[in-house]
């Protein structure tokens, strides 16, 4: 009987003790407003998963929606102003 056995070396969580960068933190914290505005929208949509949804329930979608877009703007935004090499 042949043995089969992986021609790659494992892959394990101890193996990886890579953290992210200062640069990669404050992108992140960059699109902060944006990931809590998508999550908030999410969470509404899940509301209504298994039930109709109501008046409330359409009120808090169109809401978080408009908070999605406002802060996707405000990135783009901030992007766009922000010229690498450019200024101080």
């Amino acid at each position: 009987m042949k043995t089969i056995a992986a021609l790659q070396n494992l892959v394990t969580a101890a193996s990886l003790n890579i953290e992210p960068s200062a640069a990669e933190l404050d992108a992140i914290e960059q699109e902060m407003p944006l990931i809590r505005a998508e999550v908030e929208l999410l969470d509404a949509q899940i509301l209504t998963i298994d039930r109709p949804a109501n008046e409330l329930d359409e009120r808090r979608i169109r809401r978080a929606g408009r908070k999605v877009l406002a802060a996707r703007r405000a990135l783009a935004n901030k992007a766009t102003v922000q010229v690498p090499g450019v200024g101080a």
